[in-house]
C-alpha cells in the first residue's frame, strides 16, 4: 500500500499530537522528543510531525517540511527513482540512511517551487537520530533543501 507523506513543522509536539489525534481519532504510531508519526487508514496518510520552536508564530507558510510517498519495498523505491530519472527529474537517492527514528531507502526531487518530496521505504525502527536530525538540519541532500520562513527544513 502507497500513501502520501506530510510532514510539518510544529511549534509545540505536545499541543500538535493531541490535535492531530483528536483530528484523525488515531495516536501516533512512533513518539519520539520532538517527533511523532501517524499511519492513518482512512484516508491514507502518514502525518510527521517534527518540532522547531522557530515555526512560532510563522503561521501556515512555516508550516511545510516536505511532502512524501511512502512505499513498502526498496524495489519500489527503486521503481520509482528510475520513472523519475526517465523522466528528467534527476531524483537525489540515499540508501539505508537515518532518519527521523528510521532506517530508510529514499529519493528525492524538488517540485517547480522547490518543495522537496521524497520517495521512501522503512526498512527498521531506529531507536536514536543518527542521521542529520529532523528539526532544523536536513536529511535531504542539498538539492532537495527548501527554505520556507527563513530557515532550511526538509527530513522525513
Amino acid at each position: 500500500m502507497s500513501r502520501v507523506q506530510l510532514a510539518l513543522n510544529v511549534a509545540d509536539i505536545d499541543q500538535a499530537v493531541e490535535f492531530y489525534s483528536k483530528l484523525f481519532g488515531a495516536e501516533p504510531a512512533k513518539r519520539r522528543p520532538g517527533y511523532a508519526n501517524f499511519a492513518i487508514a482512512d484516508p491514507p496518510l502518514k502525518l510527521v510531525l517534527i518540532e522547531n520552536a522557530e515555526h512560532r508564530g510563522q503561521g501556515v507558510a512555516g508550516a511545510l517540511n516536505h511532502l512524501g510517498v511512502e512505499v513498502e519495498t526498496p524495489a519500489e523505491v527503486q521503481a520509482a527513482t528510475a520513472r523519475l530519472s526517465d523522466q528528467g527529474l534527476e531524483p537525489d537517492v540515499q540508501e539505508s540512511t537515518t532518519c527521523c527514528y528510521a532506517l530508510q531507502d529514499k529519493a528525492w526531487v524538488n517540485d517547480p517551487d522547490g518543495a522537496p518530496w521524497e520517495v521512501y521505504t522503512v526498512l527498521a525502527d531506529a531507536p536514536a537520530e543518527t542521521g542529520l536530525g529532523c528539526s532544523t538540519e536536513s536529511c535531504a541532500p542539498e538539492p532537495a533543501t527548501v527554505s520556507l520562513g527563513g530557515s532550511d527544513r526538509s527530513c522525513c
